[in-house]
């Protein structure tokens, strides 16, 4: 009679324990989707602004990308919803048909891919654009964590950890930078160093790699007078208003002419062919032009959030292979805003590559929302070892 007293009264404690799971997991999922949503909802207003004049001189039709943005959106919804349902046990299972499927298209592109803006990045599908180094990012934080947490036990051997990190992110890396789009590397090597660092491997290994990564990357950038230029511009800006710091010079207007609260919504003077690229890569400029300072924090906050939240979704992870993706997921997203926004505020070198959530770019909406999917799939398999709460 006391064994099943004390049965029933486990029995219960048990449950008591995962509706708390339960009810601290919502929470916490709300601080990843809701600043996600917000994001894209402000995304979709700038990008209505800074895309009219431009689209309506191409091709007749003022809302063209802003269509074209939604229906990518609805793709975004619809595999966020599926990558959030997916047991992390399948994507532990998927990591190396997926990096083996990244691997394959980006070679495609250097063959069949579309050339833009003096770079191959792009695969023509029918009337379907699609970028695989954006892919490249998921897959390899995916591929690594895989990698390194289940070859914990071996991976202070110098060898166990040279040759199968080395391998599959040189490879990755190697392939982006031909396009070339030296952008996309740093932050596929931002998420890899993350994933490298919250493992098992020494951090000695870890910044030794970390090293010859960034040596690699500064070297590259010296032998490619375009990459060069940018950084030299960087450090004289003014030196050619005209010229190559014409559109850093534009997107520091732009964001002076906001002020603090702005010149109101859909009242961009950038957008009139000024500010190159201002529904792409210059985005947060046309937010700062219409929204002020004001709307700029706002935005910078959001990012913050999702920061906080992906690290709290790691650092409450029972299973080794979430806390690693997680960690991956949430550095690459916070890096590439950083990258973004330190580059239109004129603290960084211009890289090219896209605000997350904000920008237009299918491929990288998508992507990004599937990496915020698969964040859901980690926080939902939490264990009974939680560490701590909301």
């Amino acid at each position: 009679m006391a064994t099943r007293v004390v049965s029933i009264a486990a029995t219960r404690t048990a449950m008591r324990e995962a509706q708390r799971l339960a009810r601290s997991s919502s929470r916490l999922s709300i601080f990843v989707l809701v600043p996600m949503a917000l994001l894209i909802i402000v995304g979709l207003g700038a990008l209505l602004s800074a895309s009219s004049v431009l689209a309506l001189r191409e091709t007749g039709d003022s809302l063209f990308y802003f269509k074209r943005q939604l229906m990518w959106l609805g793709v975004g919804i619809l595999a966020l919803t599926v990558a959030a349902a997916t047991p992390l046990r399948w994507w532990r299972r998927m990591a190396f048909p997926i990096f083996t499927v990244t691997v394959l298209l980006l070679v495609a592109v250097l063959f069949v891919g579309e050339r833009s803006y003096g770079a191959t990045r792009w695969l023509i599908v029918g009337p379907v654009s699609i970028q695989p180094s954006e892919l490249a990012k998921l897959s390899t934080v995916l591929f690594l964590a895989t990698l390194v947490s289940r070859r914990e036990g071996s991976m202070h051997r110098l060898r166990d950890f040279f040759w199968p990190v080395a391998g599959s992110l040189g490879i990755v890396a190697f392939l982006i930078v031909f396009q070339p789009d030296l952008g996309t590397t740093v932050l596929v090597a931002a998420a890899a160093f993350a994933v490298l660092a919250a493992s098992a491997a020494p951090m000695g290994y870890v910044l030794g790699g970390a090293l010859l990564g960034g040596s690699a990357a500064l070297g590259l950038a010296a032998t490619s007078p375009e990459r060069w230029e940018r950084i030299i511009s960087f450090f004289q800006l003014g030196s050619d208003p005209l010229g190559s710091d014409y559109q850093a010079i534009q997107s520091l207007v732009a964001l002076g002419t906001g002020g603090a609260f702005g010149v109101g919504l859909g009242a961009s003077r950038a957008r009139w062919s000024f500010l190159p690229n201002a529904h792409t890569d210059f985005i947060f400029a046309i937010i700062g032009e219409e929204t002020g300072l004001a709307g700029s924090l706002a935005v910078i906050a959001l990012f913050l959030t999702i920061t906080v939240a992906g690290m709290m979704v790691a650092y409450r992870s029972s299973d080794r292979f979430g806390r690693l993706v997680a960690v991956g997921i949430t550095t690459w997203l916070v890096t590439q805003a950083l990258v973004n926004i330190g580059g239109v505020v004129g603290a960084l070198p211009i890289t090219g590559i896209p605000l997350p959530f904000l920008s237009m770019g299918g491929s990288a909406l998508v992507t990004e929302m599937i990496g915020v999917g698969v964040l859901i799939s980690v926080l939902r398999e939490q264990g009974p070892t939680l560490r701590g709460t909301v």
